[in-house]
């Protein structure tokens, strides 16, 4: 059991400073950057689609106010 938690860490560690030295290089960087650029384009389109949903429901929560007072006045006058 010791032998193989000790081949982990092994692992863990070699694998973990590759990851190092990779993100420090310049291209590393480089992917980072481009990394935080798809994340913050991703986020910021997904608000603009969020706030045309929020737009779109408003305005049928409207119409179907519009229509419901609407068939409320014409149930009204046909009674009478």
């Amino acid at each position: 059991m010791n032998n193989k938690f000790l081949s982990g860490l092994l692992i863990g560690a070699l694998a973990g400073a590759a990851l190092a030295i990779f993100l420090t290089s310049e291209k590393g960087q480089e992917m980072v950057e481009d990394l935080k650029d798809a994340a913050g384009d991703a986020a910021g389109n997904a608000k603009e689609q969020i706030a045309d949903l929020h737009d779109e429901l408003n305005s049928l929560l409207k119409k179907g106010k519009a229509f419901a007072e609407d068939l409320e006045q014409k149930i009204k006058q046909a009674t009478a």
